[in-house]
C-alpha cells in the first residue's frame, strides 16, 4: 500500500487526525506523523507513535530515529537529512488539520518547523484540510492562501459545515470525518496505468422525483448507495468520473465530479450532455417511471372528497441514449426486479434497450433492498450471465468493474 505523510497543525480538531492514522494504519498504508510545536498542545506525539508504529518528527533538526523509513521499509544505509528523506520516500502528504496560520506559512513558502519544510520539500500529492472557526476561514487573508495552494496544485479538502470549537458557534470550518479524509488521500495516490487510467465513465445514482405540486412528489426509495460505490471504484481505478446524482443525501465521494438533478428529465438532459465525451455509462439511478400530466404550482389543500392524478409516463433514458450511441462506449443499465422470472426481463431489457448489459437485483429481499451496505447481482450480457455473491456495495461495484473492463476488452466468458 503507500506510503502517507500526515501534518497535524495546532487546533482542537487535531484529535480527528489520530482517527485518520489508525484507519489509514489499517488500510495497510504506511503511515508516519510530522506536528507543529502547537499541535502538541492539543494532543500528545506518544497518541500518534502507538497507533501508527512510528516515531512522530516536530523538530527538524532533531535526528529521525527510522531515517525517513516507513512501516514495514528498511531504512537507508546512511544518515539522511530528516525533513528530504520522509518526503522522497512519501506517496502523497496530507496535512489535517490545517490552521489558518500553517495555511499562510504554506502559501508563503515559510518553512518554520518540521511541517512546514517537509511541506515546501514534497513533490508528491499535498493536500490541506483546512480547520478553524468559521470567521477566520471566511477571512480574505485565508481564502487567498488557499487560492495559492490551489494555484500550485495542492487539493484542499473543503470543510464542513458545523458545531465549532467555541460553545454556541455554527459555520463552515469544521474539519471533516476522518473517513472522508482518508478517501480523498487516496484519491490523490497516484496509480499504476491501467485500462481505466483517462476513460470517461458517468454514473448515475439515486432516485427522481416528479413534482406533485410545489411539496409533493413521485420518487421511490433508492438511496443511491451503488452508484456512489460504482463512481468510488471507477475513481480509485484511474477514470475521469461524472457522478450524476438524483436526491442523494449521502457522502459523496472522493475524486469525481457531481451533477445534482432531481426529476428524470433533468437527469436526461445530464446524462445525455456528459455521455457526449465519455466512454462508459452506469445507469444506476432509479428514474421514476410516471410524472404527473402538470404539477400544480402552489400547495394542493387536503380539504375536499380525495385526489386525483393523470399520470403520464416519464421517457426512458437508457434506451434514448443507447439509440445515438458512439463506436466504442459502453453502456450498463440496472434493473431492480422482484420475483420469479427476473432473468427473463433483464434478458428482454437488454435487448429493447439495446445496451452492453443489464445488472439485475431482487428488491424483494430486504437484506439487499433500497438503502442496504449490502447487494448481491446478476450481470445479464448478451452471451452470458455472472452471478455476484452477497458481498458491500463496494465488492459488487469492483466485480461490476471487472465485467465492464472484459467487455472493453471483447474478453466476454461465460461465468
Amino acid at each position: 500500500m503507500a506510503r502517507v505523510l500526515l501534518g497535524v497543525s495546532g487546533g482542537i480538531a487535531a484529535y480527528k487526525a489520530l482517527e485518520l492514522t489508525r484507519l489509514a494504519a489499517k488500510a495497510g498504508h504506511g503511515v508516519r506523523v510530522v506536528m507543529t510545536p502547537a499541535a502538541q498542545h492539543f494532543v500528545g506525539a506518544a497518541s500518534f507513535e502507538g497507533i501508527a508504529g512510528s516515531p512522530v518528527l516536530v523538530d527538524e533538526f532533531a535526528r529521525d530515529p527510522m531515517l525517513g523509513a516507513y512501516p514495514g521499509d528498511a531504512a537507508p544505509a546512511h544518515d539522511p537529512i530528516g525533513h528530504l528523506e520522509i518526503v522522497a520516500n512519501a506517496d502523497a502528504y496530507i496535512v489535517a488539520p490545517a490552521s489558518a496560520n500553517t495555511i499562510a506559512k504554506l502559501a508563503a513558502g515559510i518553512s518554520d518547523s518540521m511541517l512546514t519544510t517537509a511541506f515546501l520539500a514534497c513533490s508528491a500529492p499535498r493536500l490541506v484540510a483546512p480547520a478553524m472557526n468559521d470567521r477566520m476561514y471566511g477571512d480574505a487573508a485565508t481564502q487567498e492562501n488557499l487560492a495559492t495552494l490551489r494555484r500550485r496544485g495542492v487539493r484542499v479538502i473543503e470543510p464542513d459545515e458545523g458545531a465549532l470549537a467555541s460553545r454556541g458557534e455554527w459555520g463552515v470550518g469544521r474539519l471533516p470525518a476522518p473517513e472522508r479524509l482518508l478517501a480523498e488521500l487516496e484519491a490523490a495516490l497516484p496509480t499504476a496505468p491501467g485500462a481505466w487510467d483517462g476513460l470517461g465513465v458517468v454514473v448515475t445514482a439515486g432516485g427522481t422525483r416528479e413534482p406533485i405540486d410545489a411539496v409533493r412528489f413521485i420518487g421511490n426509495r433508492s438511496s443511491g448507495r451503488m452508484g456512489l460505490a460504482l463512481a468510488a471504484a471507477a475513481a480509485s481505478r484511474g477514470a475521469e468520473v461524472t457522478l450524476i446524482a438524483a436526491n442523494v443525501e449521502l457522502p459523496l465521494p472522493a475524486g469525481v465530479r457531481t451533477v445534482e438533478v432531481e426529476t428524470t428529465a433533468e437527469l436526461a438532459t445530464a446524462v445525455t450532455a456528459e455521455l457526449e465525451r465519455a466512454h462508459v455509462l452506469l445507469m444506476a439511478a432509479a428514474p421514476a417511471d410516471f410524472r404527473t400530466d402538470g404539477p400544480e404550482t402552489g400547495k394542493i389543500s387536503r380539504e375536499g372528497p380525495g385526489l386525483e392524478l393523470r399520470l403520464a409516463p416519464t421517457e426512458d433514458i437508457l434506451a434514448g441514449v443507447a439509440r445515438g450511441r458512439r463506436p466504442g462506449q459502453t453502456l450498463v443499465g440496472f434493473a431492480a426486479e422482484a420475483g420469479a422470472g427476473a432473468i427473463e426481463r433483464a434478458r428482454e431489457k437488454l435487448e429493447r434497450k439495446a445496451v452492453d448489459a443489464i445488472v439485475f437485483n431482487d428488491v424483494s429481499r430486504s437484506e439487499i433492498g433500497f438503502d442496504s451496505a449490502e447487494n448481491e447481482v446478476t450481470i445479464v450480457e448478451r452471451d452470458a450471465e455472472h452471478h455476484v455473491p452477497l458481498a458491500s456495495k463496494q465488492a459488487v461495484a469492483e466485480a461490476i468493474l471487472d465485467r465492464v473492463e472484459a467487455l472493453r476488452a471483447g474478453n466476454v466468458r461465460a461465468a
